[in-house]
């Protein structure tokens, strides 16, 4: 999973049940059910007599992710500012901060990726839905692949900072409403973003 989200399996490789279960030391059987798990969250496809691959991005698909993102998202956002003690937020506002955009300059952009996968969990844990995590940590693998892409066009992550750094301000404020109709703007923004440059991040 970790290798698929990071790229250092990029879409189209092939997975092959006998090396995975020898580097991994468990059964074939074992890898054949984690490859149904991984199938299940999008992240492979596996075809009769072929095997698995890891499975590329198909715009309809991620045109449906957005939809369901922004709608998740943005009541995780609002759940997270309705429950959050104060204070909760100060430690995201930092990280978000001037040196974030320092870092953006220098095209650190795995400083900006973490951050908002720091930003993502903290939400989920204040949120305190188990059933909203649970359907956010299935969507989020998929997500997490076409965040990796978006932030390497120019603009993109420090414009997503910006929005960011308006989420958090709303959220320590306890404007859960606000923060909620930000966070849609901000998966709103991407998407648009994205279907602009699909031809380059397909």
């Amino acid at each position: 999973r970790r290798r698929i989200v990071s790229h250092e399996l990029p879409p189209g490789a092939p997975l092959r049940e006998q090396r995975l279960a020898t580097e991994f030391g468990v059964s074939r059987a074992r890898i054949r059910d984690t490859f149904g798990i991984l199938e299940e969250r999008g992240l492979i496809e596996r075809t009769p007599n072929r095997g698995a691959i890891v499975a590329r991005l198909q715009p309809d698909k991620i045109s449906e992710l957005f939809e369901v993102r922004e709608v998740l998202e943005a009541q995780m956002v609002r759940l997270a500012t309705e429950k959050a003690p104060a204070g909760t937020w100060d430690e995201l506002i930092e990280l978000f901060g001037p040196t974030m955009g320092e870092t953006l300059a220098r095209n650190d952009f795995r400083a900006y990726e973490d951050a908002i996968h720091r930003f993502r969990r903290r939400c989920m844990e204040e949120a305190d839905n188990e059933v909203l995590c649970d359907l956010m940590d299935s969507l989020y693998d998929r997500a997490r692949v076409l965040i990796r892409r978006l932030v390497l066009v120019p603009g993109r992550a420090q414009e997503g900072m910006l929005q960011h750094r308006d989420i958090l301000a709303s959220m320590r404020a306890g404007e859960a409403e606000k923060a909620e109709r930000l966070k849609r703007d901000n998966i709103r923004s991407a998407r648009e973003w994205f279907q602009t440059y699909q031809s380059y991040l397909l």
